[in-house]
């Protein structure tokens, strides 16, 4: 695969350029002719939205370390623009780059509501927990205009459907209506994903995703709301924000935080070299540094794909992150249990029965 040249990355973009996908036959290049002035400003790069019309919404997996079986993405693709993003190689699937196509075309699925509608319905449905936005923000810019998300919780909030979801989002607030009631009777549980205090890291490194300030003041209105709320302290970059664990667990205690996480750094696929990139240009002083921590993490590679490990990494330095983890988290009361959903409530409203099922008097 050829990589196109580095650049200035586009007003609100992360990736500093869009190198081919992995799966096209065809490659292309950026050219630097000398006429460019490297400190002119880059025009914007506008958001483009497509359209995806799947058969279904829910999607499965077996994989024993992600901690959910089934999840719900209202889109593909995150406007976001996180330069460490783990869904970003998953646009390659699409024909397109993992770098500026991931954070500025994003696939939208008009039916996602009555396709989650016909799937709860169906009379082999089992339920289980459903987790919104394993892979891309379900808050993400879009769901302004769009409002997937919310049409697919309150499909969710009439079946007593349970559903946890993670974002680094404000706008999950707009839904306190849905999100309070369902997280009062133990229907629903939320993360927020908090990677930095710093604004001006947060800026560089997550452009177009809430500032850490709106992040914190999101978890204390959730919690302010009755709704379980935790911390992702996601992902852990060592050299570069390892340093903030205990700052960021303290504060969403603070503001109402129950529970925690931490995922280290992970850098597959096309990842490992967008995230290089960005480093280079945004934090040049720590650039060499921060990569060999991130080696010392993955037994000396950029990554290792190993399901018992690539969560949390290996060696010294993993094993200092987990320690320090442990104990801000005990010391401040964010190691509680995960609440388990209450799946005994699930219903189909009468509306998606079948007609016999009136003469039910079970």
């Amino acid at each position: 695969m050829v990589e196109a040249t580095a650049r200035k990355a586009p007003r609100g973009r992360g990736a500093r350029s869009n190198a081919t996908g992995r799966y096209e036959a065809n490659t292309t290049e950026a050219m630097d002719d000398g006429w460019t002035d490297d400190d002119a400003e880059v025009a914007p790069l506008r958001t483009e939205q497509l359209i995806e019309r799947p058969k279904t919404i829910i999607s499965k997996n077996t994989s024993p370390d992600v901690g959910f079986d089934r999840s719900i993405n209202p889109y593909k693709g995150c406007e976001h623009g996180c330069i460490y993003c783990y869904a970003r190689p998953s646009h390659a699937w699409m024909g397109m780059s993992p770098g500026l196509d991931f954070e500025s075309r994003i696939f939208v699925k008009p039916d996602a509501a009555r396709l989650l509608e016909q799937e709860l319905a169906h009379p082999k449905y089992v339920c289980k927990r459903i987790h919104v936005g394993g892979n891309t923000d379900p808050y993400q810019p879009v769901e302004d205009e769009r409002q997937t998300t919310r049409s697919l919780l309150q499909v969710m909030q009439r079946f007593n459907q349970p559903f946890s979801l993670i974002t680094k989002s404000f706008r999950v607030t707009r839904d306190l209506d849905i999100l309070g009631p369902m997280g009062r009777e133990n229907l629903a549980q939320v993360f927020v994903s908090i990677t930095t205090l710093d604004r001006s890291l947060a800026r560089a490194m997550e452009p177009r995703a809430s500032t850490p300030e709106k992040r914190l003041e999101a978890i204390k209105r959730l919690s302010d709301a009755g709704v379980p709320v935790g911390v992702g302290f996601a992902p852990v970059i060592p050299g570069l924000n390892d340093h903030e664990l205990e700052d960021v667990l303290k504060a969403a205690a603070k503001a109402g935080a129950t529970r925690a996480m931490y995922v280290t750094l992970r850098l597959p696929l096309e990842i490992k070299d967008l995230f290089r990139e960005w480093l280079e240009d945004a934090r040049p002083d720590r650039a060499k540094r921060v990569m060999s921590l991130i080696r010392q993490t993955r037994g000396g590679k950029d990554y290792d794909a190993d399901w018992s490990q690539r969560m949390k990494g290996t060696g010294p330095v993993a094993q200092l992150i987990a320690t320090r983890y442990r104990a801000a988290a005990k010391r401040y009361g964010l190691d509680q249990p995960y609440p388990l959903l209450d799946l005994s409530r699930f219903r189909v409203p009468p509306e998606f029965r079948p007609q016999m099922d009136l003469f039910d008097v079970a």
